[in-house]
């Protein structure tokens, strides 16, 4: 676990209103579909992969934008380009083999996925993206001293209270995707070096049971074996996108 400091903190602070708008929150077809989720399926794994070099369901497109010293891949599979439901698959680099880990059922954006996100377009941004950064409400559940993603301990994470109960722990978890967004940062800094039309603040967060506004939400218990689990030495990054982008 390493925790974040006192700049950190007090940007977390700092930014409560603007992640909000930007990441959770009950809109839209979300908010029609609550509790009408996939239920989770987590599972271990540990066997090597059908063609042990490759990601299951990964083109060489996607296989050529996985950084060559990632060993940790978190693989977010949506049914299809139009839906809210998707799985998450961790994989590990153990020499030349990939591994499977874990498997979990997931939400990603209420309308699915897109090659060219912008803000409030309630749709998953197509791509491979770093994870630098964690954070949430609840303490970390790594509890390892110095190991784990720097993470941000605060209240400001904490959904409002205005919105249903089924979103109010969303963010007792989160672990930010590095779209848009500055390394290095609590998940919730607002800062976008792309501009605000391109949106930002899309996260790898605790599922209420549908769709969200851009982020992939998980169980409780996926969000926190990725806290104990992700390491910056190994790289992790994540690959994420509806099935048909992930091939091609």
């Amino acid at each position: 676990m390493r925790t974040g400091t006192g700049r950190r903190a007090a940007v977390a602070a700092a930014a409560l209103g603007f992640l909000l708008a930007a990441c959770g929150g009950p809109s839209g077809q979300g908010a029609r579909e609550a509790g009408s989720g996939h239920p989770s399926a987590s599972r271990s794994g540990g066997a090597a992969t059908a063609d042990p070099t490759a990601i299951p369901g990964l083109g060489e497109r996607f296989h050529r934008r996985i950084p060559a010293d990632s060993r940790q891949v978190v693989a977010v599979y949506g049914e299809g380009v139009d839906s809210a439901r998707s799985t998450v698959a961790l994989y590990t680099k153990r020499g030349s083999a990939w591994h499977r880990d874990r498997v979990w059922a997931a939400h990603n954006g209420t309308k699915g996925w897109t090659t060219d996100h912008h803000e409030n377009d309630k749709r998953s941004p197509v791509g491979v993206f770093t994870l630098s950064d964690a954070g949430g409400v609840l303490p970390d559940p790594d509890g390892s001293p110095d190991a784990g993603l720097p993470y941000t301990r605060s209240g400001s994470f904490a959904a409002p209270r205005s919105w249903g109960r089924s979103y109010w722990h969303d963010f007792d978890y989160v672990i930010a995707i590095d779209y848009n967004r500055v390394k290095g940062t609590p998940p919730n800094d607002p800062t976008r070096p792309e501009g605000t039309s391109k949106g930002g603040s899309i996260w790898l967060h605790m599922d209420h049971g549908s769709g969200t506004s851009a982020c992939v939400s998980l169980p409780q218990e996926g969000m926190e074996h990725l806290l104990r689990t992700l390491e910056p030495d190994l790289h992790p990054v994540v690959v994420m996108g509806d099935r048909a982008h992930l091939r091609a």
